[in-house]
């Protein structure tokens, strides 16, 4: 549903969409940055900061911590660190406005300031969020009993989630003995990655990651890679329209983040990974992307922590291609923003898809032409707003976005680069 005062966008049919493109730096990474910063010790400089709604909170709550974050640049910070027990509890609530990451990543590092108690809280669509994944482990690692010191856990995750994952490993930090997650499937690994650079002790393997308590964090810079999610539904445009050539620069490519391109090279697309080279630990590359037919496929279970931000773009290109898809095991959409699974099914019906939802997925029937197009809502989320843009391309008559501009949360400038690559005549 459109918020009050959101604008009403109108995305018109495009012939093709070219030419080269940044987008901004990655949401994931921007977070971690800033929260990893706030804990280590010294002065941690942050290039290619991604800078939205959702990270915004996270600058914003550092500060109220007593966090010193100065903008150097438009996307460069400098965080001066307050050490790992340095925070220092605000006198009203901390909040985290939208921001799901923030919410759950900042709770461990919370717990290890001892003797001090945090209040956190959002909007209205953050609060209906679950957060009973996050307070379980914490509460068996003794947070928030008596002033017991944290003790190390091993905890197996009940769904696969990354930031479940990091909260844990996060307050494994602060815990008297190791700490150890076991996840069922492979999820976004950046907190792993940025805990090592940080002098972390941590040992990770298949399905198993180990946390020893840290005595001392110092990251030092972190250059944030494009936004993989960002770029997608750009990705998406040049692979439905014909004549479309277009590239996007200095894409992160971690292997935990690129099922959506991996499902599309499945399906036909013609997408090229070159000038591949490593950022701060993180594998970066640029993109290439033409044009291509595409054929029906299914998504696993064990597939989806790899697109799920993608997945409603997943649904309009295979409404598109040729043949019947499937997906399964996305349950984790009905609880994100909005539920996704519902609010995808109805904007893409409304454009004229032939797409159903199920309890955990979509199943969707193909159809190799452009769709009609038509009013969609946004529905308060910003990869809903996302998906509706890429269908106003790709349909006959274009799409008018009611609550457009709730994709500020992720990617303030979209609609302008949208309109950059967009060619119709």
């Amino acid at each position: 549903m459109a918020r009050p005062g959101d604008p009403v966008t109108f995305v018109a049919p495009a012939i093709s969409v070219q030419g080269a493109v940044a987008v901004p730096g990655d949401k994931s990474i921007s977070h971690r940055a800033v929260l990893l910063g706030a804990i280590c010790e010294g002065e941690t400089v942050v290039r290619g900061f991604g800078w939205s709604a959702d990270t915004a909170s996270t600058v914003h709550a550092m500060r109220a911590l007593g966090v010193g974050v100065e903008e150097e640049e438009a996307d460069v910070l400098r965080i001066r660190g307050l050490g790992l027990q340095g925070l220092r509890a605000p006198e009203g609530p901390i909040d985290c406005g939208n921001a799901g990451t923030l919410v759950r990543l900042i709770a461990g590092i919370l717990v290890g300031q001892a003797g001090q108690q945090f209040e956190l809280c959002g909007d209205e669509s953050l609060s209906s969020r679950p957060m009973e994944r996050i307070a379980d482990p914490l509460r068996r690692m003794g947070a928030g009993i008596d002033a017991r010191p944290l003790g190390g856990i091993e905890y197996e995750l009940p769904v696969a989630s990354a930031q479940v994952k990091s909260c844990v490993l996060l307050a494994g930090l602060f815990a008297g003995g190791e700490t150890t997650v076991l996840e069922p499937v492979p999820t976004r690994d950046h907190t792993e990655r940025m805990l090592r650079a940080a002098g972390a002790r941590l040992r990770a393997r298949p399905g198993r990651i180990t946390v020893q308590p840290a005595a001392r964090l110092r990251l030092g810079e972190v250059v944030v890679p494009g936004d993989i999610s960002s770029a997608a539904p750009l990705v998406l445009a040049a692979t439905l329209l014909p004549g479309s050539e277009l590239i996007v620069t200095g894409v992160g490519v971690n292997s935990t983040r690129t099922g959506f391109l991996d499902v599309l090279e499945r399906m036909g697309a013609r997408i090229s990974l070159f000038n591949r080279r490593s950022a701060a630990g993180e594998p970066v590359a640029d993109l290439e992307v033409t044009h291509a037919e595409l054929v029906a496929t299914e998504v696993e279970p064990e597939e989806v922590p790899r697109l799920v931000d993608e997945l409603p773009l997943f649904v309009l290109a295979a409404s598109m291609a040729h043949g019947s898809s499937r997906v399964r095991g996305a349950a984790e959409l009905r609880a994100k923003e909005t539920d996704r699974i519902e609010a995808v099914v109805a904007g893409l019906r409304a454009a004229g898809a032939h797409v159903s939802g199920t309890r955990d997925g979509f199943r969707i029937r193909g159809v190799p032409t452009r769709p009609r197009g038509g009013r969609m809502s946004a529905a308060g989320d910003h990869r809903i707003a996302m998906l509706a843009a890429v269908c106003g391309l790709a349909s006959r008559d274009g799409v008018q976005i009611e609550g457009a501009g709730t994709v500020a949360i992720s990617f303030p400038g979209f609609f302008d680069l949208v309109e950059a690559v967009a060619r119709r005549s």
